[in-house]
């Protein structure tokens, strides 16, 4: 029997073919240990390797192309030498170069060309100001006939895409060269990359699927932290972790991001590490036009830490404050780089919130709301591109980030012209949303999450909402030329409330809804509460809100929905605002418990929150069944489903399920007597047979 002959490799005549091609376009590539650029070359050596460590990423090719409009792309090639080894794709289609566990799938990274590729030009998205990146694999195999075949996948890695790649094809097909890469070419290349288009339900998948990454990483840097870094408080952590991320956003033109380079670990006075991060802040929150009150409050806050003897002294030629510093960076950096829409310090002070040293009895009133919740909480209060939007009680500003999303994508739908888009989206972030939070740690968060959502940070304030917010802005645009905020004592127009109190105020909380709702002329509510504030426990605070506003809905949630967190039970009350209850006004109460999610709570896990039940149709119709836009239920069942009536002047009957009918029916009769009948025909027939048995004996 014949030895199975071993295929070899033609990387070798794939390299010199491709790069035949790229010399004959008159194209300036770079190979494998030459340099393209100071920053990507940067970049390509900061960013873990194929294999797991630091440095050691090298394209087989790379180059720098410009269109004519003079935006510059980023091409990275990897060459492989086997028929099957062009690209590796997951059940969903998308590049798998992250295994089940959200961890990088090193086998598919080396082994595959497209996924070496698409690895290199997340290395650009992550340290460099590049956001669009042309990721090119190329393969090839010898035919029977003696004649060397290859494949090529060619990829846009971008911002738009989160990272993950689409595949750009020529006419339906794959590319057969690189001649789209000459000059003569590139624009109407370009123009092809641009009219890629992901669906929404693609874009849901590599968002949640990212969103996962985020809390991993989260998790990792967390612990790394926490057991490596001494003499950092909780607080300290939080401040390092918000500075580090603000120091290396940058903005295009303007402000230069700050590099893990640019931190020397000097002990020269001025110019320490924390000096360097602490000028790198007040250069990007000027370019942003913060309000100097604001910008005071943060830089005060965090220089604190930044500036702290201990923190900036170098040890072995290394400051603790740089070694955090990078750590933060190399975890997190391409999560906000390629602008993920998540309440992304939200995920972060979930991770860390164990740390801020709070004692027992206040835990429940720092539980952030699961981003799928706020959205839900969102949709109920009716939010769209319009709405003026406040939260009394923000924490890290999640329910606001889910609001400004849902305006946005409202806006999305309605708005064709880029220019009026970007004109009222920056609207809608300066002006139609805002927020309290009294504790200052939590406040930096809020803050830092709305800067990296896009900048809806204006109107985030550090004050009590019961005691020193009269509803008015406080800050608002009013230089249109400049664009500068500034003081403004003009009334915030709220038409939409959104809110998960701290438990532990009066009323369970309710004491923000009756001043949050009681300032506002119109518009709907939705807030999550602990649920014997409808049963008792605000009854006071019930009764007075029910004078100016109507509840349109009571729904139960599930009892482990902050689980790891708190275990509460919760209820989402939903009202529209300005009208006030009346007696025969439906209100519809809804049973949720069962929602779809599946949730553990394991320290290990890469996803302790699993759909296994069709949870998002589920949320969905509870919005629908809410909001009249469907009468009966589909996934509910009928016992989890009612409209009934309160008591305006009860305040404790806001709890309520479906009436179980106890009157027996006709068929109940039957059944009854076809039952006796059945148990009195089985006793006799065994007495006979003991009669029977006791005869015969």
């Amino acid at each position: 029997m014949a030895n199975r002959k071993t295929v070899q490799s033609v990387e070798p005549q794939i390299a010199d073919m491709v790069n035949n091609w790229l010399r004959s376009y008159k194209l300036d590539y770079k190979l494998q240990q030459e340099s393209l650029t100071p920053e990507i070359d940067t970049a390509l050596d900061n960013y873990f390797s194929k294999n797991g460590g630091t440095g050691g990423n090298r394209p087989d090719a790379k180059l720098l192309l410009w269109d004519t409009r003079g935006q510059a792309y980023p091409i990275l090639i990897e060459y492989k030498g086997y028929k099957n080894k062009l690209v590796k794709h997951n059940t969903n289609g998308q590049i798998e170069n992250k295994t089940a566990k959200n961890e990088p799938h090193f086998k598919n990274i080396n082994a595959y060309a497209v996924n070496g590729a698409v690895h290199y030009a997340n290395a650009i998205l992550h340290y460099t100001s590049y956001t669009d990146v042309i990721a090119i694999g190329i393969t090839g195999y010898i035919d029977d006939y003696g004649t060397l075949q290859h494949n090529i996948g060619v990829y846009y890695v971008s911002k738009s895409n989160l990272g993950v790649g689409q595949e750009i094809l020529c006419n339906g097909g794959k590319y057969s060269d690189l001649s789209f890469l000459k000059v003569e070419h590139f624009d109407a290349f370009m123009q092809e990359v641009e009219l890629l288009q992901l669906t929404p339900e693609e874009l849901a998948q590599i968002k949640e699927a990212r969103e996962q990454e985020v809390t991993a990483s989260l998790v990792k840097l967390n612990n790394d932290i926490y057991k490596n870094e001494k003499g950092l408080s909780e607080s300290d952590r939080v401040y390092l972790v918000a500075a580090s991320i603000i120091a290396t956003l940058g903005i295009p033109g303007k402000v230069t991001p700050l590099k893990k380079d640019d931190l020397k670990s000097s002990l020269e006075e001025e110019n320490r590490d924390g000096d360097i991060i602490i000028r790198a802040i007040k250069r990007f929150l000027n370019a942003k036009n913060v309000p100097q009150q604001k910008r005071d409050l943060i830089v005060r806050t965090l220089s604190n830490t930044l500036l702290n003897e201990n923190i900036n002294k170098p040890e072995n030629g290394e400051s603790q404050l740089k070694r955090v510093f990078t750590k933060i960076f190399d975890d997190l950096g391409i999560y906000y780089k390629i602008g993920l829409t998540t309440d992304f310090t939200g995920k972060l002070f979930n991770e860390m919130y164990s740390w801020l040293g709070f004692t027992q009895d206040k835990l429940n009133d720092v539980v952030l709301t699961p981003s799928y919740v706020a959205t839900l909480l969102v949709k109920l209060a009716q939010v769209d591109r319009n709405s003026y939007v406040w939260d009394f009680a923000t924490g890290s500003a999640g329910l606001l980030v889910a609001a400004m999303n849902e305006m946005l994508n409202d806006l999305k739908k309605s708005e064709t012209s880029p220019e009026k888009y970007q004109r009222k989206a920056a609207k809608i972030k300066a002006e139609q949303l805002l927020g309290l939070e009294i504790l200052p740690n939590i406040y930096m968060l809020a803050v830092l999450n709305m800067i990296l959502m896009g900048d809806g940070s204006s109107n985030i304030l550090n004050n009590d909402s019961l005691k020193d917010f009269d509803g008015t802005y406080k800050y608002k645009a009013q230089d249109e030329r400049e664009g500068r905020e500034k003081e403004c004592e003009e009334k915030f127009p709220a038409d939409a409330f959104v809110l998960n109190p701290p438990y532990s105020a009066p009323g369970n909380g309710m004491v923000f809804v009756e001043k949050a709702l009681r300032m506002m002329d119109h518009g709907y509510a939705a807030i999550i509460i602990q649920n014997s504030a409808g049963s008792g426990k605000a009854a006071e605070y019930n009764r007075r809100i029910l004078k100016h506003s109507t509840l349109r809905a009571s729904i139960k949630m599930p009892i482990d929905l902050f689980i790891g967190k708190s275990s509460v039970q919760t209820n989402i009350y939903v009202f529209c605002v300005g009208k006030a209850h009346q007696a025969d006004d439906l209100v519809k109460f809804i049973d949720f418990s069962y929602d779809g999610y599946t949730r553990t709570n394991r320290k290990k896990a890469s996803n302790n929150l699993k759909d296994t039940d069709h949870a998002k149709e589920r949320y969905q119709e509870v919005v629908d069944l809410v909001l009249d836009r469907r009468s009966k239920p589909h996934f509910l069942n009928e016992s989890d489903y009612y409209e009934g009536h309160i008591d305006p002047q009860n305040g404790c009957d806001w709890n309520q399920s479906a009436p179980i009918d106890t009157r027996p029916t006709l068929d109940d009769f039957k059944k009854t007597v076809s039952d006796y009948l059945a148990w009195e025909v089985s006793t006799l027939l065994k007495n006979q047979d003991k009669e029977d048995d006791r005869l015969g004996k």
